[in-house]
């Protein structure tokens, strides 16, 4: 079930919101909608910025099915002309944390540390009925998760 679509409105010119059910499929819609989102955002982020905001994206709603234990969770991508910001609701109030990566592949590790290496800014809110992970990703000057000095004109 996916119950809203992506709006742009006067008050939120750059933003797309999505409930999503917390099943397998999620993180492709969520990829989808963020995908159709960036190709609209002008000026376009640079590729490092939107490759990382893929990223993110698919990793915290992957995150959110996995581990909240809900049945919906949420999907906010906002642009600002610096920055493209990245929010993820679910029913759980436990926050992301670091953890030994499982080289095996079987347990991950490997999410949160790569979401904190690509943003600017991460925060975790305790809301009403669970939490919210947030990233910042900048929208320029990123190349392969890292930040990078701006090239001259």
């Amino acid at each position: 079930m996916h119950t809203a679509t992506a709006r742009r409105t006067a008050a939120s010119p750059s933003a797309v919101r999505e409930t999503l059910e917390c099943r397998p499929e999620a993180a492709a819609h969520a990829r989808h909608l963020t995908s159709t989102f960036l190709e609209g955002l002008r000026p376009a982020p640079d590729q490092g910025a939107a490759d990382a905001v893929m990223l993110v994206v698919s990793e915290l709603v992957t995150n959110a099915v996995r581990h909240s234990g809900g049945r919906f969770c949420s999907l906010r991508v906002s642009a600002d002309p610096d920055a493209i910001t990245i929010a993820v609701g679910d029913a759980s109030r436990v926050p992301p944390h670091r953890r030994t990566p499982d080289v095996r592949g079987e347990t991950g590790g490997f999410g949160w540390p790569m979401i904190s290496g690509m943003a600017t800014a991460t925060t975790v809110s305790e809301e009403p009925g669970g939490k919210t992970v947030t990233a910042v990703i900048a929208r320029r000057g990123r190349v392969s998760g890292r930040a990078t000095a701006p090239t001259p004109s």
